[in-house]
């Protein structure tokens, strides 16, 4: 069994008696990761006898843990697998939890249901929210397979266990037929499926770079204003990530203020854009980016420290790929596909050094087999090496 570094955490957190909301999109691992809890009651909404139980009647879930036993002065553990599925049940769970009726693990693999305006009702003060990703680099362990492989497959648990490829494109393909029909048919998200299937595969395409909304409005014939609700359904439905721009300058006035989208694993975004396995090589690099970008979004979740991550980019040229951000420290990252990394790779990095004093050092992420200092301050490192060489960094931060 794979070993998630979230575990540990969440094992902290139920030690302590506090109750648990793991998001995650699907087939990330939530459902293994708690199956080694032994709750005294589960509930699993993704059956639709389950849900329509539970729909038709929210407080079933009040009486059934009412009859539960305490042990050793402790509520019982409860865990409802699929929450968003039947949203009325938070209710029920937070009268649960307010009583000490009842410690709860819930797991979702959407956020659009759960939220209150513009964020997740996640019962302030009652519950702790998780996020669960694909594979980092950190838990699939030596020796890693090749960066390609990542590239065309991505990081889902279940298409790295399998070595079959032709069982892998089967997987993921199944993957954006699940999600259209589950998430997007199902729940009438959207009122032309055709209109959002076109979008979909666009938004896979257009994944890592900043967005022209109006451009993809043209080209699928919907209004604008529809294409910003699409994507923000694909957040809500945990299948992209939105990267914020960094847009504080003293000199410059040109800053790219629009945001970018990654879709959460890059088998699945290859599968969406309907790409085939073998992949040209000028898309190797945009991809490598993405990559990293992924990468580090999920280093981050993974830290006990709010670091974030954006972009820089000026109109007129210059741009940084990724910037960390923590506290009042900034650390921008360059990812170039190449074995020999120079100067000239580091070139905006060193410009960024100069105008950001509170940017003190930055990195290259390529293929390199060993580091290299390409000039003060400026690091070539290995993809390999990243999470390491950033939690070195960040343990010597005051």
């Amino acid at each position: 069994m794979l070993k998630r570094i979230l575990k540990e955490k969440l094992n902290s957190v139920i030690k302590r008696g506090k109750s648990v909301l793991l998001l995650g999109p699907r087939q990330a691992g939530k459902t293994t990761l708690i199956s080694e809890y032994t709750a005294e009651l589960e509930v699993n909404l993704l059956f639709s006898k389950v849900r329509r139980q539970y729909e038709a009647d929210p407080d079933q879930l009040i009486r059934e843990v009412k009859a539960l036993k305490h042990k050793n002065g402790r509520p019982p553990l409860v865990i409802v697998d699929e929450v968003q599925k039947v949203p009325s049940l938070m209710d029920g769970v937070q009268y649960l939890i307010d009583k000490k009726l009842g410690q709860f693990i819930l797991t979702g693999s959407s956020a659009r249901k759960l939220r209150h305006g513009k964020t997740i009702n996640r019962l302030p003060g009652r519950l702790i929210q998780m996020r669960l990703d694909p594979l980092t680099l950190e838990e699939l362990g030596k020796p890693l397979p090749d960066i390609k492989d990542f590239l065309l497959y991505g990081s889902l648990p279940a298409i790295r266990l399998e070595k079959d490829l032709s069982t892998r494109e089967e997987e993921l393909e199944s993957y954006v037929d699940l999600y259209l029909e589950d998430e997007i048919r199902a729940e009438a998200l959207v009122r032309d499926i055709g209109a959002f299937e076109n979008f979909l595969r666009l938004a896979a395409i257009e994944s890592g770079n900043t967005i022209n909304f109006e451009k993809i409005s043209q080209d699928i014939g919907v209004a604008r204003s529809t294409i910003h609700s699409y994507y923000q359904i694909l957040e809500d439905c945990l299948i992209v990530e939105r990267i914020e721009p960094f847009t504080t300058s003293v000199t410059r006035k040109r800053l790219i203020k629009s945001p970018k989208y990654l879709l959460f694993d890059l088998g699945l975004r290859r599968l969406a854009a309907e790409e085939h396995p073998i992949l040209p090589e000028k898309y190797l690099g945009p991809l490598f980016e993405q990559f990293v970008g992924l990468e580090l979004i999920r280093w981050t979740r993974l830290q006990e420290n709010k670091i974030s991550l954006l972009f820089w980019r000026d109109a007129s040229g210059p741009e940084v790929d990724w910037l960390l951000r923590w506290q009042n420290t900034l650390i921008p990252i360059e990812v170039k596909w190449t074995e020999t990394p120079s100067l000239r790779d580091a070139k905006h990095l060193s410009l960024f050094l100069r105008e950001y004093p509170e940017a003190k050092k930055g990195f290259v992420v390529c293929q390199v087999e060993k580091p290299q200092i390409l000039e003060k301050g400026i690091e070539a490192i290995s993809w390999k090496k990243l999470p390491e060489r950033l939690t070195e960094l960040f343990l010597q931060e005051p």
